[in-house]
């Protein structure tokens, strides 16, 4: 992936579009050792842009920037619903050659008008996936991830999910740490498990609510550790199943998912750093063998540790 596009039109979102510059538009920093891509953010008819909020956007591109693009974005805008024809088409010649077209939040609504989401698995913010099912019936709509990635079309849950999206990507095509070092210099987490209905049910916690956070810490730090729901209960003095109650209205998960997202997060890390065996790194994340890290990492990541090393190893 070298070039991308970002399709921008009237009413545009503000942090979506600085989302998506934010992970694909970033100059060299040399501290991070980042790629660089030939980032382009174009319209169907250049020149001044209304914007969602208090100031308006001036795009000089052309559509014509999206015909070579490796990566398609778009950025969502306020009418998600009023579809621009020249756009659509854009959209369809992306797919016809092959592209990766992403849609950030309710931009999905154009990739469906564009007859591009038969039998595939999508979703948007929570807010129109009841809308998004309606409009698009051959579509497979989720409405309970951070974002989804069938084939060669990317959808994302919305706002934040944005960035998740992209990082996700980015650690398709780059690997673990070239998605850390992204997520380290935007503030934010490299992988955040769960989907949206942690925060539709739970976007306010109660003020005395005991968190979770020195306890995730602490996981992390000890991969190699028992860390079943019991010895974690223990740790955190509860029982077991306060304690697993407590952690998926949290993190939006369970206690099993998300260590084993971190001990393949491990994994993959190592994979790429050093050229120890798959049994060293399967006994240093805490898997105890290479059978089991081959199970967890195929499911988890879609390819075997042995091909991820091949992809994104030095």
């Amino acid at each position: 992936m070298k070039s991308v596009a970002v399709i921008v039109q009237e009413g545009a979102e503000p942090f979506g579009l600085g989302s998506l510059v934010e992970v694909w538009g970033e100059p060299y920093h040399p501290e991070d050792d980042n790629p660089v891509f030939d980032f382009r953010v174009c319209t169907p008819r250049p020149g001044r842009l209304r914007g969602r909020s208090d100031y308006d956007l001036v795009v000089e591109r052309g559509l014509e920037a999206t015909l070579d693009a490796d990566l398609v974005c778009l950025s969502p805008k306020y009418d998600f619903l009023d579809h621009d024809p020249a756009v659509l088409d854009a959209l369809r010649a992306a797919d016809a050659r092959g592209a990766t077209i992403y849609a950030h939040c309710s931009g999905v609504f154009e990739i469906g008008a564009a007859g591009l989401l038969a039998d595939r698995e999508v979703t948007t913010h929570w807010r129109y996936t009841d809308r998004l099912a309606e409009l698009y019936p051959e579509a497979r709509v989720r409405p309970d991830v951070l974002y989804c990635h069938d084939g060669n079309i990317l959808t994302g849950a919305g706002a934040a999910a944005g960035i998740d999206a992209s990082l996700h990507l980015m650690r398709d095509h780059f690997g673990a740490k070239v998605a850390a070092t992204t997520a380290r210099r935007i503030v934010v987490p490299p992988h955040r498990d769960g989907g949206q209905a942690q925060f539709i049910a739970n976007a306010v916690p109660d003020c005395d609510a005991e968190t979770l956070g020195p306890l995730l810490q602490w996981i992390v730090e000890n991969l190699a550790e028992d860390l079943s729901v019991e010895t974690l209960a223990r740790r955190n003095h509860m029982s077991a199943r306060t304690f697993a109650r407590r952690f998926r209205a949290e993190t939006g998960t369970t206690p099993h998912s998300w260590v084993t997202r971190q001990r393949v997060q491990a994994a993959e890390e190592l994979l790429e750093r050093t050229d120890h065996s798959i049994d060293w790194i399967a006994d240093e994340v805490g898997f105890g063998n290479a059978a089991t890290l081959r199970h967890h990492f195929a499911r988890v990541r879609g390819l075997s540790p042995q091909q991820y090393r091949r992809r994104f190893a030095g």
